[in-house]
Formats: C-alpha cells, sequence, structure tokens
C-alpha cells in the first residue's frame, strides 16, 4: 500500500493529466495488483490487443501501432517493433490454431517491403517520424520478421538479404554499429545490439552463405566486453547508460541467448548466467524487478518495467532449460505472475489485455502507455512458461 507521501506525489505528478490517465495511476498506488488471470488467458487477451493495435494504428497501414496513451489515444505504426511482432503472430496462429495471424503477419511484412529503404535499412522512430533516415536497431528488428517470413512463406528472400546485407555493410571491424544510430536515443556505443546480432543469425538460418551469422557473432564478442565483473552491463541503456532499462539488459541478455544457441559457444552461456543471476538478486518479493539499475544492481526507481520484466522472464526459461538450475524457473514464473497481475482482462478494448510501459502507469517508461512491444514480449514469456509443461 502506498504511502501518504507517496500518494500525495503522485497526485501533484498526474493532476494535469486527462482522467482517465491521472485515475489509473491513482488505482495502480491505491489498489495495487490484479487477480493473476493465468498465461492462456493473458496470452489470449494480449494476442487480442495486438490485433486492435493494428487495426487502429493512426497511421492507417499494415504496422502495429506503437501504443495506446491514455492522454493521446491510438499512435501510428512502429516499424522496429511491428517487425518482432511478426514471429509472434505466427506462434499465436500456431497456438490458437486461427490462421487469421499468420494473415496479420503477412500484411506486416508486406508493409516492411513497401516501407524498405534503398540501400536496404528501414527508417529509426514511427513511421511519421522526421527524420527518415536508415538506423542499425530497427533493420534489425525488422529483419527479426522477415528472416520469419522467409523460414514460414518461402517469401520475403530479396528484402531479407537487402536489410542483413546492410547490417554487414555499415558493421565496424571491431563488430560494434556506430555509423547509423537512432536519433532519437542519446549518442554512443549500444551494448544491446546483441538484439541485432540476433537478426543476423536467424538471416543466416534462412539465407545461408552470405557471412551473416560471423558478423553477428562478431558484435556479440565486441558486446561481451561491456560486461562487468558482476554480470551488470555498460553502455546498455537508451539515454542513462549508468542505470540501465531492464528492457535494454533484457535486449542484450536475449541476443546472447539467441548466441549460445545458435552456436553452443559456452562463453555465450557464461555470460548470459551472469547477467541473469545478477537481474535475479534484484528481484522483488511479488516477482517484479526495478525499472533501471545501478552499476552495483541497486535500483534507481521505484517503478517496474514491465517489457523488461518479461523480456529476462524469456531468457530465464531458456537457461533454466539448458542448465536444469530451477532458481531461473522459479524466477521467470515470479516475473510473469507479476505482469499478468498488472493487466486488464475487462473493461474498454483500448486497454484490455494491453501491457503498460511501466507499474504503476506514471513511471517514467511508457508513462501513460500500452506498449505494444509489452504486449509481444508477454506473449513470448508467456508461451515459453507454457512449454515447460
Amino acid at each position: 500500500m502506498a504511502s501518504f507521501i507517496d500518494m500525495l506525489g503522485v497526485r501533484i505528478a498526474t493532476r494535469r493529466a486527462p482522467t482517465l490517465a491521472r485515475e489509473t495511476a491513482l488505482a495502480d498506488h491505491r489498489q495495487g495488483l490484479q487477480n493473476d488471470p493465468g498465461a492462456d488467458r493473458a496470452i489470449r487477451e494480449a494476442a487480442a490487443w495486438l490485433c486492435r493495435a493494428q487495426d487502429n494504428t493512426a497511421s492507417h497501414d499494415d504496422g502495429v501501432a506503437r501504443d495506446y496513451s491514455l492522454i493521446n489515444g491510438w499512435a501510428t505504426s512502429y516499424p522496429e517493433t511491428t517487425g518482432y511482432i511478426v514471429p509472434t503472430m505466427m506462434a499465436l496462429a500456431d497456438y490458437l490454431k486461427d490462421e487469421t495471424y499468420d494473415a496479420r503477419a503477412r500484411r506486416m511484412l508486406d508493409w516492411f517491403v513497401a516501407i524498405q529503404l534503398e540501400g536496404g535499412g528501414f527508417q529509426a522512430g514511427k513511421i511519421d517520424a522526421d527524420p527518415i533516415v536508415p538506423t542499425t536497431f530497427n533493420t534489425g528488428q525488422i529483419l527479426l520478421g522477415l528472416a520469419a517470413g522467409v523460414a514460414r512463406y518461402n517469401a520475403y528472400q530479396d528484402a531479407t538479404l537487402r536489410a542483413a546485407q546492410w547490417l554487414v555493410e555499415t558493421q565496424d571491424p571491431d563488430g560494434a554499429w556506430r555509423k547509423w544510430p537512432s536519433p532519437f536515443t542519446e549518442a554512443g556505443e549500444k551494448a544491446y545490439e546483441t538484439h541485432v546480432s540476433w537478426s543476423l543469425l536467424e538471416a543466416d538460418r534462412v539465407c545461408p552463405g552470405h557471412g551473416f551469422a560471423a558478423a553477428g557473432l562478431k558484435q556479440v564478442d565486441w558486446a561481451l566486453q561491456k560486461q562487468q565483473p558482476n554480470g551488470w552491463i555498460a553502455d546498455c541503456c537508451l539515454d542513462e547508460p549508468d542505470a540501465p532499462l531492464t528492457h535494454t539488459l533484457g535486449y542484450y541478455l536475449k541476443g546472447v541467448v539467441e548466441a549460445h544457441r545458435f552456436s553452443g559457444d559456452s562463453k555465450y552461456l557464461e555470460t548470459a548466467r551472469k547477467l541473469a543471476d545478477g537481474l535475479i538478486a534484484t528481484q522483488r518479493p511479488d516477482g517484479a524487478l526495478p525499472g533501471q539499475l545501478r552499476a552495483d544492481w541497486s535500483p534507481s526507481v521505484k517503478w517496474s518495467c514491465l517489457t523488461g520484466d518479461v523480456q529476462v522472464a524469456d531468457s530465464w526459461i531458456y537457461l533454466f532449460k539448458v542448465t536444469g538450475e530451477t532458481r531461473y524457473r522459479d524466477a521467470a514464473l515470479a516475473a510473469n505472475r507479476f505482469v499478468r497481475r498488472t493487466l486488464y482482462v475487462s473493461g474498454p478494448e483500448e486497454m484490455r489485455g494491453g501491457v503498460k510501459g511501466a507499474f504503476p502507469v506514471d513511471g517514467d517508461y511508457g508513462r501513460f502507455q500500452f506498449l505494444n512491444w509489452a504486449a509481444k514480449f508477454m506473449i513470448d514469456a508467456n508461451l515459453a512458461e507454457l512449454s515447460l509443461g
């Protein structure tokens, strides 16, 4: 239960927000978590929300709206996150035995073909962003979708090759990407671009013989040097390198996990476990992780980044499967349960099944927003949980 001082701060911070945003924030602070709907119900509700996000995007295209804002309503489409929503739609088609999710994935993939830039890269930001410039990270996330399209539909090979080749051509000799950073993040090296490297591994699986995997693993090897002795990762945030988001730490962890899945090299497993162990040490009794973490693993904020919670949970489940150590499984189940307990499974369709950027909703990540990538990663983590039997 929030203290009087905390509640006073919430009232002051939200008093100028619209009624729905203000009431939602106050409810998060006063009432806390909902009942756990369970993994299957959470997956189904979030899947339906993602469909509504595609149908209601303010740019009226086949992408997925970046978010539903309690202040501004539905946003325009976000190419980056639509990219990795594609394989989640495919997984939902299989899990729900519903071909309409494949149809939605194909619409997203056709949209990527239409918006791919001349050199093969993809733009930063939302579809209506200015300037329109190719960006390393966004290209990698869309490449995940394109490579999945090649594997499942035997299509999109040309767009996949062009995007992967652009990433290889713009990579520095040491493996890092520095030439085309996002104009919407702070300047500097980004260790979490291991999540871009994963896309090159996927491209190599469906379009072998072009050196994509070698380029991807080269960047991961560079990124391994960013790990500190206690497992924390330097240069791993959008704009606060001294206190990275669990979201970007989750990106880093997933990229290293996928490097291990692809190569079997123990150095990637060792790095992943050191980071995973550090994160476990920060987990709260309710299953949440702090939204941002300092180099000594101390929390720098009180709110939790729900995206990061489920991203990390997904990788913890992989580590449990590989090592058999139940602490990874138990931590993942607790994190998934926490995020499920933040969901609305009734009420307005714009909110039902959506996943907030932060909990409470007035936290500084995705403030007052339900984010499309938060829903995507929640689905992935809960599908992984159900795979445990």
